[in-house]
């Protein structure tokens, strides 16, 4: 199988009126195929939700490498992690269960969250040391668990750390931190061993992604930037064609938009 690809060549320019930082988004690519959603590994694979919830992975060639038909023995799908290429995380929330997959989408082993007392969890991913991190809302607090389930630490109670516990949406770990964002009330950042460090009041964006320490998230036509330790995020609008998609993300140096089932893929400089 191969997923059909139309180059293009068209360039865009734009200029932060804030910081005067000028980028450039070079449209290469469109897929036109049904997507629900997608995710995209940090070597350039991607994996692409269809409507019937199948989960197909491409390469950065456009072909086709392995597909999962599994899906819908654990429900709908919810999250696809791949911050590991080699160890895909397949969420589902109803459920209560992880399924790991191997880089061509066979089946490593499946974590039902229940059987280790953990039952209302909301944001997973992959960590640095080839396990999960994990929150658990019936706690409130940060987990890390191992392949089976098992938790190998723990934060203290978000309860005796903040006055008002965040709902966390999404977990990074990137370059010695965890990032837990929730929309309402920004981001939290803890270290591995689970002590709090500090907090940004980021709020309302999409799709946050952490890439060399600069931290970048959307919100319908804008893309945000920020890079410690500045103070303030830098806004660059987004011209008409990269705005209001349903599903909008960054990596590798390029910017992955979903409107109306296509996918068009810029490179962005």
């Amino acid at each position: 199988m191969r997923c059909i690809f139309l180059l293009i060549s068209l360039s865009i320019s734009l200029v932060s009126a804030k910081a005067q930082e000028v980028l450039s988004f070079n449209s290469v690519t469109k897929i036109n195929s049904p997507i629900s959603s997608f995710a995209v590994d940090n070597i350039g694979g991607l994996y692409i939700i269809t409507p019937d919830n199948q989960l197909k992975k491409y390469n950065e060639k456009g072909d086709s490498v392995g597909v999962f038909n599994q899906v819908t023995q654990y429900g709908k799908l919810t999250y696809v992690d791949v911050q590991n290429p080699w160890k895909a995380l397949l969420y589902y929330q109803n459920f209560s269960t992880i399924v790991l997959l191997d880089k061509y989408l066979n089946v490593l082993t499946s974590i039902n969250l229940r059987k280790q007392n953990i039952f209302r969890v909301k944001a997973v991913t992959a960590s640095y040391d080839n396990n999960i991190w994990l929150f658990d809302e019936q706690d409130n607090k940060l987990k890390k668990i191992d392949d089976n389930g098992k938790v190998l630490s723990e934060t203290v109670d978000f309860r005796l750390l903040f006055d008002s516990v965040p709902d966390p949406e999404k977990i990074i770990d990137r370059d010695g931190l965890v990032y837990l964002y929730d929309k309402e009330m920004g981001i939290y950042l803890f270290d591995y061993y689970g002590s709090f460090k500090t907090k940004l009041s980021f709020l309302h964006w999409d799709n946050i992604e952490v890439i060399d320490k600069t931290i970048y998230g959307f919100d319908k036509e804008n893309l945000y930037k920020y890079v410690p330790p500045i103070p303030d995020p830098i806004m660059i609008p987004l011209p008409p064609e990269l705005q209001n998609n349903s599903l909008i993300k960054l990596n590798n140096h390029k910017l992955y938009g979903l409107k109306n089932n296509e996918l068009s893929i810029y490179s962005l400089q």
